[in-house]
């Protein structure tokens, strides 16, 4: 007796994990193999016994551990970069634009300067003419 009916599509699970660490979308993954997000859904269901976005969730893990791994290697390299992890993962930020003007200022002695200056001639416009 013969089969009949459409072959089964084949979705090799390599591939698979690795698109879903790419983070590519159901849609993506379904492009890729050539199959409906319905026979993407069978498949997970018999390969891992649970639904695709359930698949998903954990599998994408992958992909987020090379991205970390890569913006570390890249901040050896990348000034932007290091700021950046820096401000994330060290709650290092950047210092409010005011209060680098005022250290500036201060560093410069320009700050007693002026305010000696402004000083003197708010003093010069109290005299009576």
């Amino acid at each position: 007796m013969r089969k009949t009916g459409r072959p089964m599509a084949v979705i090799d699970q390599k591939d698979f994990e690795r698109l879903c660490g790419l983070q590519c979308t159901e849609q993506e993954v379904c492009a890729f193999f050539g199959v409906t997000d319905k026979t993407l859904a069978k498949w997970c269901k018999r390969t891992y016994k649970l639904s695709f976005s359930e698949v998903f969730k954990v599998k994408r893990g992958i992909g987020k551990i090379s991205l970390r791994r890569a913006q570390w290697q890249l901040a050896q390299k990348s000034a932007a970069m290091a700021i950046f992890l820096g401000k994330n993962y060290l709650g290092q930020s950047d210092r409010d634009k005011n209060e680098q003007l005022e250290m500036q200022l201060a560093d410069d002695g320009l700050t007693a300067a002026l305010s000696g200056a402004a000083k003197k001639a708010w003093d010069e416009d109290d005299q009576p003419d």
